[in-house]
């Protein structure tokens, strides 16, 4: 497929964490790709020059012009304000941010012809504790924040625009994505702010016992999955994770040998509305688009400190 039959895309919060590895992976296969952005949780990363941008919120009404401008046939929609603890906080804000803005894109996508939506959503959030692991798509969501609930809003938005509308869509559950560019301040995943404890001289955090676990999932392998996801017609959710869970404590243990400085964590209280436990079943993700994670995660973990460390040695 030349790069003037390939689908127009736009990817909101292209200029985040997962944001930055998407477009770039889509600019390098030769689509015309646009982001928006309101660089509130930008990566610093700069996007590829090829790259169209519209600045602002999706809310807004400047901005959907642009977007219809633009006339996406497919849409990545990345940009959320994340944060279970912010979320609790100011859960009507997180709404504002989670699913108004959602809603405004569906509609304009609608009215643009957009042919095709992947939402990234939560399988950590959505699942709440979940009586089986790894958790299947078929489990009932039962989430413990604002921000999983506004999760699953917006996948019910998207099923509901899909049957008014037509409007085909795929919702992907992500584990904890890590990788390079993550940012590490304030409630960033727990690589990332690892890393970046690790960096300062500081002592990594643990809260509470650090037996909780996760399904972590390479940033890379992510992006595969949304590439896959674009090119196939599969709708509803797929389970983006590994299918194993990790403890806190052993990924705080691989990243401290990683960097050389290994060290006994700080122990601080746990956040209300944390699932103790999350691990995705991913076999129909494997099914419906033929992907499988493919980055072990002690490989993973040490791409990712060698990112960190290098971009502080570049800073410096």
């Amino acid at each position: 497929m030349t790069s003037r039959n390939r689908p127009r895309i736009l990817v909101t919060g292209g200029a985040g964490f997962i944001g930055i590895h998407t477009v770039r992976a889509l600019a390098a296969e030769g689509h015309q790709v646009a982001v928006v952005d309101d660089f509130r949780h930008a990566c610093g990363q700069d996007l590829p020059l090829e790259t169209s941008l519209i600045r602002g919120e999706l809310s807004n009404a400047k901005t959907l012009s642009e977007i219809g401008r633009f006339r996406p046939q497919q849409v990545v929609h990345l940009a959320a304000q994340g944060g279970v603890a912010r979320s609790l906080a100011h859960p009507a804000a997180d709404a504002q941010n989670n699913v108004v803005a959602t809603v405004a894109l569906l509609s304009e996508s609608a009215r643009s012809g957009v042919q095709r939506v992947v939402f990234a959503s939560s399988g950590g959030a959505i699942y709440g504790h979940a009586s089986r692991l790894p958790t299947p798509e078929t489990a009932s969501p039962r989430p413990l924040s604002p921000y999983g609930t506004a999760k699953l809003a917006g996948e019910e938005y998207l099923s509901m625009f899909q049957r008014t509308f037509g409007l085909a869509s795929l919702s992907l559950r992500f584990g904890n994505v890590y990788g390079p560019h993550q940012d590490g301040t304030g409630e960033a995943g727990l690589v990332a702010i690892t890393c970046r404890r690790l960096l300062e001289g500081k002592l990594p955090v643990v809260r509470g016992d650090g037996l909780q676990s996760r399904d972590f999932v390479f940033v890379a392998d992510v992006v595969e999955a949304i590439l896959r996801s674009l090119a196939a017609d599969v709708t509803g959710q797929l389970n983006i994770g590994t299918g194993v869970a990790t403890t806190v404590n052993r990924v705080v243990s691989l990243l401290s040998r990683a960097s050389g400085r290994p060290s006994s964590p700080l122990t601080v209280e746990p956040v209300a509305g944390e699932v103790r436990h999350g691990c995705l079943d991913i076999q129909r993700a494997t099914r419906a688009i033929g992907w499988r994670p493919r980055t072990k995660l002690a490989v993973g973990l040490r791409q990712t400190w060698a990112s960190f460390s290098d971009s502080t040695h570049a800073s410096s």
